[in-house]
């Protein structure tokens, strides 16, 4: 039986990515292990798409689609411009529901300069919470292009904002009765908050203009998994340092509360970006010139089979999660 959450890489080499249909003459990136969307030679520019779904989290359902979605084309140095979104309801579900999600996700996109083009809206037997599938579309020149598996041997790891930031938000949502009793409201406020730093697009269109090799958003699986995904698209190793990856006092005490590792909680709002060591500095300063937070935490081996976590001095393998710590809880 498959555990929830993405489909483990195994599975995916044995079932999924040996039934792609026809070759694409113009697709420049294809499917593959830690490549969360595609590019399309367009000619005079490239077209970069992604998909996913929103199936962890009812609250604010519409916000996350868009910006989830955006994330993953921003990580390929291409500005998101067009979306389309497929929303499945419950059979309980009433208008005023579907008028909510249609809210969040007019906000979000307009505030992103995006354009809602097309989907399709239903009411689907057997759900118990609504689902929202979004697809993404954007552009970005050929030599701007940037995949997550570009990442070089050498090159430095680095890590914008603090992990778990979308984990930590939606368990501060979803338990919220009993996370105020313990830790009080202010504290709770301040950990639902975290959703509001769930973009990346300006992370990535910032840091991409000062020479990056690689991007990619840890989504399910966290840091952790991210860190994975990226190593094993570019057939690399990584060695990281538990005491440079920076993490919120409101994820470490909730995660501690729940007994959860805050490396492998949901981590959209981070990015991970792979860059010359040489560039690391300008890329750190370009993007706290907006405001956004960043800092050195590894760098990626030669040696494929190597990925390590050095913590208290004392080196081990980086385990890859079954699954994310989330769904232990919600």
């Amino acid at each position: 039986m498959l555990p929830p959450g993405k489909i483990p890489p195994e599975k995916l080499r044995e079932i999924v990515f040996n039934r792609l249909g026809a070759p694409g003459e113009r697709v420049i990136i294809k499917s593959d292990l830690g490549v969360d969307a595609t590019a399309i030679d367009f000619g005079s520019s490239v077209l970069v798409a992604s998909t996913d779904p929103i199936t962890g989290t009812e609250e604010r359902i519409g916000f996350y689609a868009v910006h989830i979605n955006a994330n993953d084309v921003a990580t390929f140095g291409a500005k998101p411009k067009w979306f389309l979104v497929s929303i499945l309801l419950p059979e309980n579900a009433d208008e005023a529901l579907l008028a909510k999600i249609m809210d969040e996700l007019h906000e979000s996109a307009k505030k992103l300069g995006v354009a809602i083009v097309g989907g399709h809206t239903e009411v689907t037997p057997g759900l118990h919470r609504p689902i929202v599938v979004g697809t993404m579309l954007g552009e970005v020149s050929e030599e701007k292009l940037v995949t997550s598996n570009g990442a070089k041997p050498g090159d430095a790891i680095i890590l914008t904002k603090w992990a778990g930031l979308e984990g930590t938000s939606i368990i501060a949502n979803e338990r919220e009765e009993e996370l105020v009793k313990v830790f009080g409201r202010e504290f709770v406020e301040r950990a639902k908050s975290f959703i509001s730093m769930i973009s990346v697009v300006e992370d990535a269109l910032t840091a991409n203009e000062a020479g990056v090799d690689a991007m990619h958003d840890p989504t399910e699986g966290g840091i952790t998994n991210g860190l994975h995904e990226m190593a094993d698209s570019a057939k690399l190793g990584l060695k990281v340092y538990a005491e440079k990856i920076p993490i919120r006092e409101e994820t470490l005490k909730i995660c501690e509360f729940y007994g959860l590792n805050p490396l492998a909680l949901i981590s959209s709002g981070a990015l991970i970006i792979a860059a010359p060591k040489e560039n690391a500095d300008d890329i750190i300063s370009a993007l706290e010139g907006k405001g956004i937070n960043a800092s050195v935490i590894g760098e990626f081996l030669e040696d494929k089979d190597s990925k390590v976590i050095v913590e208290n001095g004392r080196e081990r393998p980086l385990e890859r999660p079954e699954s994310d710590e989330l769904w232990k809880i919600v």
